[in-house]
């Protein structure tokens, strides 16, 4: 329990790092293209795409992030209301739902990302497996979490939350 919590913690330490390079790219990227666009006349026919792309991950891996730190939406108010046996119950059906789609993410993610291996985006040549690539690995990302989660709510036994 306590290696998986901490792989937890690792892992998503790393994706806020990578969050915030990412961040600070597709910033630039989009603020070097509105500088060549109407300043200079030109328009970096590349870039477009590439802030596209970041864009994506960013919005996976912020996901990853924001379920790792418990800040995703929510409506609580029937769950405050229920009595601690019910909302153990409930968490733990939660964790195995949300489980389950990371699971799909994980599966058909990769299959999809297998099957477009050949494909290669029109403005920057990169193989489309690489983008894409980025499903199946917030899917895992997101299980590690989930399962530590499960874990943790199990691991409560009768004690309130």
């Amino acid at each position: 329990m306590r290696v998986l919590e901490k792989l937890s913690r690792s892992i998503n330490h790393w994706v806020e790092y990578m969050l915030f390079a990412l961040g600070i790219t597709m910033a630039l990227i989009v603020a070097n293209q509105v500088f060549f666009r109407y300043v200079l006349n030109q328009s970096l026919f590349w870039s477009e795409e590439l802030a596209r792309y970041l864009l994506v991950w960013l919005t996976f891996l912020g996901a990853t992030v924001a379920y790792r730190r418990k800040v995703h939406p929510g409506i609580d108010v029937l769950f405050a209301r229920m009595p601690p046996a019910m909302q153990k119950a409930t968490a733990v059906l939660t964790h195995f739902a949300s489980m389950t789609l990371f699971a799909v993410m994980i599966l058909y993610g990769y299959q999809f990302a297998y099957f477009v291996r050949l494909q290669i985006s029109p403005a920057l040549y990169l193989p489309k497996w690489i983008i894409l690539s980025i499903i199946p690995l917030s899917g895992m990302i997101l299980m590690v979490h989930g399962i530590t989660f499960l874990l943790d709510e199990l691991k409560r036994g009768g004690r309130d939350n």
